[in-house]
């Protein structure tokens, strides 16, 4: 065993080293040209591969060896994604509408940390859907069923509105949001297959869960 593991780091260590080598060469040549992938013709080179838990690691031709499967996503990711962001579009929408019309510090503390998550993580989401080649939206979306969405009636009022009046409806209206956005995260680890948009959509769901709590501490009502 001591033997095959002796070989093996060998076998890599000259990989390496020839790899290193042809890098160097072709800097020492000129202005180095953009780096693109191997053709497919390309001769096979000798690559490390590593063993299963409790074996050593094998060499073998680069030919025979497949890189791992990128990560899979299904419809379910692209519409939560998409969905998103225009869930939390009209929570900013909310937000932007306390500096001028809440009289409460709390509702003021609250809309600020909405601002300041809400925005990045709808960026994160356009450029998650942009690598993917997704578009942005998806007309056959009815935004207005979605949960926790607030009606344009609703909107209206809350514009309206000015001092307790504005406080009280804003913490019903974003309360409700609140919990329409976890509805929709418990919707996507249900169905969705991404572990990576699986993860940031928990992180969404507990820092909602977090301001529906901070709210409710506020006691305005």
């Amino acid at each position: 065993m001591q033997h095959r593991r002796a070989w093996a780091l060998t076998a890599a260590t000259v990989v390496l080293l020839g790899t290193v080598g042809a890098v160097l060469a072709a800097r020492a040549s000129g202005p180095a040209d953009p780096v693109s992938a191997p053709a497919s013709s390309a001769s096979p080179v000798r690559v490390v591969v590593p063993g299963r838990p409790g074996e050593s690691a094998g060499v073998t031709d680069s030919d025979h060896v497949q890189a791992p499967a990128a990560s899979t996503y299904n419809k379910a990711d692209v519409t939560y994604a998409q969905m998103m962001i225009a869930h939390h579009a009209q929570a900013l929408q909310m937000a932007d509408l306390v500096p001028e019309r809440a009289t409460n510090q709390g509702v003021k503390n609250i809309a600020g940390r909405i601002t300041a998550a809400q925005g990045p993580e709808i960026s994160v989401l356009r450029t998650w859907l942009a690598d993917r080649g997704e578009p942005e939206s998806d007309p056959a979306h009815d935004h207005a069923s979605m949960p926790g969405m607030q009606s344009e009636t609703a909107l209206t009022g809350l514009a309206a509105a000015r001092g307790a009046d504005f406080d009280r409806r804003f913490i019903a209206m974003m309360t409700e949001h609140h919990r329409g956005a976890e509805t929709m995260v418990g919707e996507l680890l249900r169905t969705g297959s991404e572990e990576r948009l699986a993860k940031m959509a928990k992180e969404t769901a507990i820092e909602q869960l977090v301001e529906i709590q901070r709210m409710a501490e506020l006691g305005v009502s």
